[in-house]
């Protein structure tokens, strides 16, 4: 019967004494309710009678094989199924009848297996002329071989008395010690199923009757040869055939009955083996019946709780290994803590770690294993190998690594995986290899460079300085990392603030100083601290100087750098530092560029140095004239004797009038050692000259009065006597005055027709009225200003001469009220005498200031 279609295949006798026939009958069509025989041929191609011992047909339908009792083999080529597609011939003659055929295809290779009671050959089919291979010389009994499935690679399986043999189409496989005279031969579903005679001492059958036989019982055994073990095992009583059929086995038996063998589930299974701790053939069996990853897990987990606790701990941790990625790993790791088993635990961390399955605690706890065990060699192998991918947390390495002294090895794991800061950490704090560090840094990008240079510029410093420096001037300047020759990285260079490295000096003050020099040389724009700190640093050095010549240098040095324009925003600071360092040549110079004159003259008062005091006056008292009084003040407070000095400060209070005589006697008074013969000169010339002013002002004050006396007369001429007029020509065209003419009483006539023409109003004269306006102007002008108290103030205060300010604004008449009239009432030409007389006054007035 085939598997993979409704064809059966028999062969037999109709009638006794006849050749066998072959009968090919399709199960699907019917036949008057019986199966179509779609052909039937004989068996024998010849005349020769012989009996059919066995029967095979290729899936394929296009191969059958018969076999007979005297040790020949026909093979039908072609479909089977019909008599013209089909060719038929003798395949082998021999002596020994045949046992056992079976068809085996590989690929497009097809093999028939011919096993009769002597031996064992292999035809290759699908090469002409059949050429065949004898593959053992011992052969087995009828219904004693079959042919397996994939599993076991389709090998052909031979039952002998003693052994079961397996078969390759070259040659002879694997074998097994089944003892027993075999009856029968099958496989099923990777099982192989054996029916054997049995006459030794065996347990009660399940399936035998209960009266006492005296016939020879039957095993059936059903043998797992992939995992290696007896699936099942019974007595029987003369068994006739095993068939399988809808999932099951169905044993059928002489005596009419049949038994049915259904297999257990896979976890039926396993639960049997793990009762017998048969846990190694439960893993075979689970991979065979392709069990899930998690299930495999479980029992490699029961597998190793097994081990471990029968002490096997090399063995356990080899199954729970295998759980890895399925069981929680601080299962096992609690098991194996103890330190007589660290070796198994490091082999179970490292697995973990392989697996990328590790978390930082587990690197951490397998790096400690290492150096526990002082494994060095695995811990470089750990820590090395992964270049490609790794398989830990590499700060939690270094971190352990560093704690336990491997100090080389987590200096490679940071450098390696650019762990900056934990690089120069060991490297400075445990190693201490600071010109490694500096090399390093040297090597990194900008930012990281600069951060870690504020970080650990102060060690560096303090144990290589001059390295230190000169890497801090690269990365203020112009900033490329070492090795970075090439790529965009060299268009252009990063600086960082040398302000903000001027702390990493603190104890360094020549490697300031000179870092500090560099930066304003090659950096005129370098930011204000560095200026500030090279001028402090220059005053400490000249302070503390004691050379002569050296001290000399480091003067002008400081100077240069105050006159170097760079402290007008910080002149406090600037001024603080030079007093600090009592730098008198910094601190004039900062007074003068502050217009500190008073500052000067007081820093001179305070070192007594007199003629400095009078320079200082010379320069600056132009500018500010209380020096000079100041200076008289100063001069007068000293009981030494400063004649000369007192002298020359009078001499310029005179010239400039600085001083009412009255103050200068007072402020000298407090001097016990100035006489009068110290002022007689200034007294006898002050009071010269203000004899002087007095007669110069009663000459002007008479020259005054007479002046207004006449004013008067002519006022009182034009008010009572008549005025003549004899002006003979025009006083704008200068032509013969004719009639009609008009007469101003200033003395100026002109023709009707140029006075119209000229003339910008009829009451004025034209010829004098721009000299009016302006009189008139001026009066306006002090109208306005008799109300600017403040500015008034303002001069008062600041005048050398008040009086003099005072008798100003009494001219303007701030102090009295001044009444202007300006215009004429219309209709009122009795007015119009006075009106020119008050212009005749003010043109008067005007004339004579």
């Amino acid at each position: 019967m085939l598997k993979q279609h409704s064809i059966l295949v028999s062969v037999g006798e109709d009638e006794e004494g006849i050749n066998p026939l072959v009968k090919v009958w399709n199960l699907e069509k019917r036949d008057g309710g019986n199966p179509l025989c779609t052909r039937i041929f004989p068996a024998i191609p010849g005349n020769k009678p012989t009996v059919v011992s066995c029967l095979t047909v290729h899936e394929n339908l296009n191969f059958m094989a018969i076999g007979f009792a005297d040790g020949s083999v026909v093979l039908t080529k072609g479909d089977i199924t019909r008599d013209r597609h089909s060719k038929t011939q003798i395949l082998r003659e021999g002596s020994y009848p045949v046992t056992g055929l079976a068809f085996r295809q590989s690929g497009k290779t097809t093999h028939l297996f011919v096993v009769t009671t002597e031996n064992i050959q292999s035809y290759m089919l699908s090469v002409k002329d059949y050429p065949h291979l004898e593959l053992d010389t011992h052969g087995c009994g009828l219904r004693c071989s079959s042919l397996s499935d994939p599993s076991q690679d389709l090998q052909f399986i031979v039952a002998g008395n003693e052994c079961v043999y397996l078969y390759q189409p070259d040659e002879r496989g694997p074998c097994f010690a089944f003892e027993g005279q075999k009856l029968i031969v099958h496989w099923y579903r990777g099982y192989l199923i054996i029916v054997s005679k049995d006459r030794k001492t065996s347990p009660k059958s399940e399936f035998a009757g209960n009266e006492a036989q005296n016939s020879d019982k039957q095993v059936l055994n059903i043998y797992d040869l992939c995992n290696k073990f007896i699936a099942y095992s019974s007595i029987f009583d003369d068994i006739v055939d095993v068939l399988a059929e809808w999932g099951s086995l169905y044993v059928l038996t002489r005596d009419g009955k049949i038994h049915v063998l259904q297999e257990k589930d896979t976890q039926t299974k396993l639960e049997m083996l793990f009762r017998k701790n048969l846990f190694e053939m439960a893993i075979n069996l689970a991979k065979s019946h392709h069990l899930d990853s998690d299930g495999l897990s479980e029992i490699f987990r029961q597998y190793g709780d097994h081990l471990y606790n029968k002490g096997n701990h090399d063995g356990a941790i080899q199954q729970y290994i295998r759980t890895i990625g399925k069981l929680e790993p601080s299962y096992v790791i609690r098991k194996f803590l103890d330190a007589q088993r660290i070796h198994n635990l490091t082999a179970y961390l490292q697995t973990l770690h392989l697996q990328s399955l590790a978390n930082a605690d587990h690197t951490t706890l397998l790096l400690n294993c290492y150096t526990k065990l002082k494994d060095s060699s695995k811990l470089e192998e750990f820590i090395k190998t992964s270049e490609s991918e790794v398989r830990f947390d590499v700060e939690t390495a270094i971190k352990v690594l560093r704690q336990a002294g491997y100090y080389s090895h987590a200096v490679y794991l940071a450098e390696k995986h650019a762990h900056h800061e934990w690089y120069l950490k060991i490297q400075l704090e445990d190693i201490k290899n600071y010109q490694e560090a500096l090399r390093y840094i040297g090597k990194l990008p900008f930012d990281q460079a600069e951060s870690n240079m504020k970080r650990y510029g102060k060690i560096l410093m303090h144990h290589v300085p001059n390295e230190t420096t000169e890497l801090l001037k690269i990365l203020c300047t112009d900033y490329r990392p070492l090795g970075d020759n090439e790529g965009p990285g060299m268009l252009e260079g990063k600086k960082a603030n040398s302000e903000e490295f001027i702390p990493v000096f603190a104890n360094n003050s020549r490697e300031l100083k000179a870092f500090l020099e560099h930066m304003t040389e090659v950096q005129a724009d370098s930011p204000q601290g560095v200026y500030d700190t090279l001028l402090e640093l220059r005053l400490q050095n000249w302070a503390h100087e004691q050379d002569e010549q050296v001290k000399e240098k480091l003067h002008n040095e400081a100077l240069t750098l105050l006159k170097s324009g760079r402290f007008k925003t910080v002149f406090d600071k600037a001024l603080v530092l030079c007093q600090m360092h009592n730098f008198k040549d910094g601190v004039l110079y900062l007074y003068e560029q502050g217009k500190l004159f008073q500052q000067i003259m007081h820093y001179h008062m305070q070192n007594e140095q007199y003629k400095k005091v009078i320079e200082v006056c010379e320069l600056y008292g132009d500018q500010e004239a209380c020096l000079w009084e100041q200076a008289l003040g100063y001069f007068a407070r000293k009981e030494e004797d400063c004649k000369e000095y007192i002298a020359a400060v009078l001499k310029h209070i005179e010239n400039k009038n600085l001083m009412p005589p009255l103050l200068v006697v007072q402020t000298l008074a407090h001097n016990s050692t100035a006489t009068l013969s110290v002022i007689k000169d200034y007294l006898v010339n002050k009071l010269q000259k203000q004899s002087r002013q007095i007669e110069q002002d009663e000459q002007r004050i008479q020259k005054y009065r007479e002046e207004t006396t006449r004013i008067r007369q002519e006022i009182e001429e034009l008010k009572a006597s008549p005025k003549i007029f004899q002006k003979t020509k025009c006083s704008i065209c200068t032509s013969a005055l004719e009639l009609p003419s008009v007469h101003f009483l200033c003395g100026h006539s002109f023709h009707q027709h140029c006075f119209e023409s000229y003339s910008e109003s009829d009451s004025e004269c034209p010829t004098c009225m721009p000299e009016n306006r302006k009189v008139m102007d001026m009066i306006r002008a002090q109208e306005q200003k008799r109300d600017l108290h403040d500015q008034f103030q303002h001069q008062l205060k600041c005048s050398n001469d008040g009086f003099s300010v005072v008798a100003d604004y009494f001219g303007r008449g701030v102090f009295n009220k001044l009444t202007l009239i300006t215009d004429l009432p219309s209709g009122k030409a009795a007015t119009t005498i006075e009106a020119g007389l008050q212009r005749e006054l003010l043109m008067h007035t005007k004339r004579s200031t």
